[in-house]
């Protein structure tokens, strides 16, 4: 019983760090993979909860799309949204230059996930092709940083 509600807490601790920036799923990783002995379980799990909150994220810019802008009242605003928008859209919608970008933001994280999140559900790349990159990106980013630390 002890393992599921580790497994659990895993999970849902990285569905939360996706959504909430203080929650801090790369320390959490570090932490649970020296002190279980189960690497590659938190790693799995992380991932998973991860991408899960990042779809969430996605999907929320995806049917929100054009509201932000309308509701921006000063001309400026509106204009310097839409001089970064239109490009930021093309890039992402893009299957050979948005999935590269999904994948070096969710092992690196630069430029940060949840904004290119947001910006790729807004572009309209593929859910599901966006759900797989980040996955794998995320287990990529949380595997160097459990196993060193795993191996201790």
């Amino acid at each position: 019983m002890t393992g599921l509600v580790e497994s659990l807490t895993t999970l849902g601790y990285g569905f939360a760090s996706a959504l909430v920036p203080v929650v801090n799923a790369e320390a959490y990783a570090v932490l649970a993979g020296h002190r279980t002995g189960h690497a590659v379980i938190v790693i799995v799990l992380l991932a998973f909860g991860q991408t899960a909150g990042k779809v969430v994220l996605f999907e929320a810019a995806r049917h929100g799309t054009g509201r932000l802008t309308h509701r921006l009242k000063r001309p400026r605003a509106q204009a310097r949204a839409a001089r970064w928008a239109e490009p930021v859209r093309r890039w992402l919608s893009r299957r050979r230059t948005g999935l590269p970008t999904v994948f070096v933001s969710a092992a690196v994280g630069l430029p940060p996930l949840a904004l290119v999140s947001l910006a790729a559900g807004a572009a309209d790349l593929r859910a599901s092709e966006f759900a797989l990159t980040c996955l794998a990106g995320r287990l990529l980013r949380f595997a160097a940083l459990v196993l060193p630390a795993a191996l201790l």
